[in-house]
């Protein structure tokens, strides 16, 4: 189990690669939600999500081979994959699922990857970047379940709190990198709280059995939540630092999302809605005097999607 120490490594070797991103604080009713907030812009990372900060962690702490790195992804870690490979000189093949948003699949072949649409869900495409990997010797650049990942992602926890003062920090959860590393980072005297979709409850079953459970996958955020299963070491760290667990409807993260660019003209993707849309639908409700904050970790999507 990684710990405080292990992010702020992580995030001192990737600081010159990577966006300190900007926070926006907001006074108590704002969007409806009773108490004061703050959003860090975490959409306005490399390559257009958190995702950034894990895959130049992953690529800057091991050795990439001539082969290059193979990755699969809903989307925005192929993305971050891609882009932190082209940034350092290597080559990526990148494997996602049929369901990935055509921004993210543009967005992908821009950095020059190799783009393989294998598959209807994010598990499939797993196993088919995998076994190409195994025939290319490249190095598999996990999507979450790998501490050098999430210590990666940690980072953002960390500059958060510098940037901003909160007793509760919400996180959307797809396979658990983010969360774990946030939790990691900062769980020990912030308020940790997961929030997925009612069709991605992949954290919310997995600690209801006590265990990561296979789960069925569908709805709004499917190709960036879209994991059928918390990975093993991400558990480990949100079963005892993680404080709650809540869900939101598809209908919630919509509204979210048209919210944020109705109020800030910000395009937020479902997944990077998903946080804030715990507040603004009472799914998490903040205790008289509560600070909370959340991340917008992510922006790519069709901007049309929510305008």
């Amino acid at each position: 189990m990684i710990s405080r120490k292990e992010v702020e490594a992580a995030w001192g070797l990737i600081r010159p690669h990577v966006r300190r991103t900007p926070v926006l604080e907001l006074e108590s009713g704002s969007f409806g939600v009773a108490a004061p907030l703050a959003l860090k812009l975490e959409a306005l990372q490399v390559s257009g999500s958190f995702k950034g900060r894990g895959a130049f962690h992953k690529l800057l702490a091991s050795t990439v081979p001539a082969a290059g790195i193979v990755a699969a992804s809903g989307g925005n870690h192929g993305a971050a994959a891609a882009y932190a490979a082209r940034a350092l000189g290597h080559k990526a093949e990148i494997f996602v699922p049929t369901i990935a948003a055509p921004a993210k699949v543009a967005r992908l072949q821009s950095y020059g990857a190799v783009v393989h649409q294998i598959g209807a869900v994010y598990a499939e495409a797993r196993a088919a970047s995998e076994k190409r990997a195994a025939e290319t010797g490249a190095l598999i650049a996990p999507a979450y379940e790998d501490p050098v990942v999430f210590a990666g992602a940690g980072s953002v926890a960390l500059e958060f709190a510098e940037q901003a003062t909160f007793d509760t920090l919400l996180v959307a959860v797809g396979g658990g990198g983010l969360i774990a590393g946030c939790a990691a980072a900062i769980g020990d005297r912030i308020k940790i709280v997961a929030v997925e979709t009612e069709g991605t409850p992949t954290l919310h079953e997995a600690l209801k059995a006590g265990k990561p459970v296979d789960v069925a996958i569908s709805g709004i955020a499917a190709d960036a939540l879209g994991a059928s299963r918390i990975g093993t070491p991400n558990f480990e760290i949100a079963q005892k630092l993680v404080r709650e667990s809540v869900l939101v409807s598809d209908d919630a993260v919509r509204t979210t999302q048209r919210a944020l660019w109705e109020a800030l003209r910000l395009v937020a993707e479902p997944a990077g809605a998903t946080g804030l849309a715990a507040l603004i639908s009472g799914a998490y409700r903040p205790a008289a005097g509560e600070r909370v904050a959340t991340l917008i970790c992510g922006a790519n999507t069709d901007p049309a999607s929510v305008t």
